[in-house]
């Protein structure tokens, strides 16, 4: 009974304390985007209008108001799910309905991701159909969100359920280290899906076209020869039909990656700044970011999978967080969206040592398109413009990049470049 209490009282308190946290970094960035709203800043006077800077510190603050009130709701929504008791009734019900076995626990983790799914539908909507609207951002129908939504939902349930139920059953079969087994099946269930999805997950959604420009298809073969670069092929996505924000990447694993580009990022950039673009992709790979961050993730998913093996044998584990666990059945569902939704609140508080790993990635990938292109201009001007195109504000408050970012802001990521030996 103590060590459920006091799992209680931890869960709770680190629970609200992020919740603080969230919020009190929310209000810290808002603050400072309003301040400086009505002046662009000296370093980018010359290249950025004052309408285009007011546009992106608009957008800024709208998403930041919206994120307050998904904050709140998703921390109500978590604790209704566990300390009042919302889990432990969804199971409760479905074993009343269904019985004991692996067919009860399939529902449990369908029917969980559900509702879910229908919770969380209200701010992507508002997200899409509201924010993204009114800044001239969404592109989306009606119609194309429908469809989006049902084929996600297929894809989702047809890939999701295989594995959920490996999980379980080895959870169920493989003894007290099922937890290793589970991970290695895991594991091999990501790296299948690194192959799989450039060629038959990603067309379901969006089309592929190869590119079509030979003079651009030259230079971008040209940059990945030097770079020593090898892809199956250049590829450019129709990403004008949801939105007008631009980007470009790599897809893919081994012999499968990708050069992508979206329609929208070849229309707004020069043929030298979508290789200065593509070089910082290269650059990525050049110092193995990839690579380490798959190994970053086999190390972190293989802790959890060790601490999900101790909890679900803790009774405490179960009714700490408001669940009651089964004794004539098998805990095994419960275990898994228990620890699914525990580790998030704790995780909130490592979650800038990630970010600074990923800025600091951001930043080698810059010094080698620099080094690449041979100087910093046409990747400035790229990125100002794509700054400019998905307006990202110039002025974030410096302890919410610190936190959040995982891509430097303007005016760390331009300096870096004039170090790294380019000048605009």
């Amino acid at each position: 009974m103590f060590a459920s209490s006091l799992w209680t009282l931890l869960f709770a308190a680190t629970l609200l304390a992020g919740l603080g946290v969230k919020f009190w970094l929310a209000s810290r960035q808002i603050r400072h985007v309003a301040r400086h709203r009505d002046a662009v800043p000296a370093d980018f006077a010359a290249t950025v209008t004052l309408p285009a800077h007011r546009k992106a510190a608009d957008y800024t603050l709208a998403k930041l108001r919206v994120g307050l009130l998904e904050n709140a709701f998703g921390a109500a929504v978590l604790l209704g799910w566990t300390l009042l008791g919302g889990l432990d009734a969804l199971n409760q019900a479905l074993l009343a309905w269904i019985g004991p076995g692996m067919g009860q626990q399939l529902a449990l983790l369908g029917a969980f991701a559900v509702i879910a799914g229908v919770l969380d539908l209200p701010f992507s909507l508002y997200q899409t159909f509201v924010v993204e609207e009114r800044f001239g951002f969404n592109k989306m129908t009606w119609r194309l969100w429908i469809a989006d939504a049902l084929k996600g939902a297929v894809v989702a349930a047809l890939i999701g359920a295989p594995i959920a139920a490996l999980i379980l059953w080895l959870m169920a079969a493989a003894g007290p280290l099922w937890w290793l087994w589970a991970w290695g099946a895991w594991m091999a269930f990501n790296l299948l899906l690194l192959v799989l999805y450039p060629t038959v997950i990603a067309p379901l959604f969006n089309k592929f076209q190869p590119l079509d420009d030979e003079t651009l298809k030259q230079r971008v073969t040209a940059l990945m020869q030097r770079c020593g670069f090898a892809a199956k092929g250049l590829y450019v996505m129709d990403g004008s039909r949801r939105s007008a924000h631009a980007n470009a990447y790599f897809t893919g694993f081994g012999a499968a990656k990708r050069v992508v580009f979206f329609d929208t990022l070849l229309q707004r950039l020069s043929p030298g700044e979508v290789d200065a673009v593509l070089a910082h992709e290269l650059g990525h790979f050049r110092h193995r970011h990839i690579v380490k961050r798959i190994l970053g993730l086999f190390a972190m998913s293989l802790l959890g999978f060790a601490l999900l093996g101790w909890a679900a044998t803790q009774p405490w584990f179960y009714t700490g967080l408001g669940v009651r666990p089964n004794l004539a059945t098998a805990n095994d569902a419960l275990a898994l969206l228990l620890f699914l939704l525990a580790v998030p609140v704790f995780s909130y508080f490592v979650s800038p040592l990630m970010a600074q790993l990923s800025r600091r990635h951001e930043f080698e990938a810059d010094a080698y398109a620099v080094a690449q292109t041979g100087g910093a201009a046409d990747l400035r001007s790229a990125l100002l413009k794509l700054y400019e195109d998905n307006a990202s504000t110039l002025t974030p408050d410096p302890l919410y990049v610190r936190f959040y970012y995982s891509h430097p802001p303007a005016t760390e990521r331009l300096a870096r470049m004039a170090q790294a030996g380019g000048h605009a």
